[in-house]
């Protein structure tokens, strides 16, 4: 199994777990935790070559990978869109003013490409509302390209949608938090959610939905 990036180090103004599974955040603590799993097919089994090369140790361009090695690299990282709303700005920046209400949605797609390629993507919003007013609004869509290989189609689901998001998420929720401060506010720090959880829950739904049909 390829090694993964290392993620960015924790600073002491992280946000600490909280220990009822909710994400919270410094600014304010999360009042809405939204998820959702995009519908998605798995694609074909993926070739025995790899396409560019790596230096983590992993095989190089047109290098065979050895039958039956699962394999999972990330080829790249990057933000897709990302957007800030700040309203009332300055008004809403004022420190006598209470901490606001923050509501987190955060959505996992995942794109399937002809060259066994996966793109998955982390949707996250934060909206910030004080006394029912907007106070600031923080979209992002991050994703990563990933090359799987050798992985059985009873495996390759979990694969996408627990073990890639854990790869990419802390890059996420440091972009995140980084926007939410240029914007004034203090920073919106989420934690890790629990991927494994989200996916079991989420397929037990879809299962209980496909027996009421």
């Amino acid at each position: 199994m390829a090694k993964t990036p290392k993620t960015p180090e924790k600073s002491d103004d992280d946000a600490t777990p909280a220990t009822d599974g909710t994400p919270k955040s410094q600014a304010a603590t999360a009042s809405d935790l939204n998820i959702t799993l995009d519908d998605g097919t798995p694609g074909p089994d993926a070739p025995e070559t790899t396409e560019t090369a790596a230096t983590d140790g992993t095989p190089a361009q047109g290098e065979p990978v050895s039958e039956g090695e699962p394999l999972l690299r990330v080829l790249a990282q990057y933000t897709k869109d990302m957007s800030f709303e700040n309203p009332d700005a300055p008004a809403s920046l004022s420190p006598n003013l209470s901490r606001p209400e923050i509501s987190i949605d955060l959505r996992l797609g995942r794109n399937v490409s002809a060259d066994n390629t996966v793109e998955i993507s982390i949707l996250m919003k934060a909206h910030a509302t004080r006394d029912g007013k907007t106070v600031f609004i923080a979209e992002l869509d991050y994703a990563g390209l990933f090359a799987i290989q050798n992985v059985g189609m009873e495996q390759i689901q979990p694969l996408m949608m627990i073990e890639c998001p854990r790869i990419i998420f802390p890059y996420a929720r440091k972009i995140l938090a980084d926007m939410t401060q240029e914007g004034g506010h203090m920073p919106v720090l989420i934690d890790m959610p629990d991927f494994a959880s989200m996916y079991r829950n989420e397929m037990m739904r879809r299962a209980q939905e496909e027996g009421l049909n």
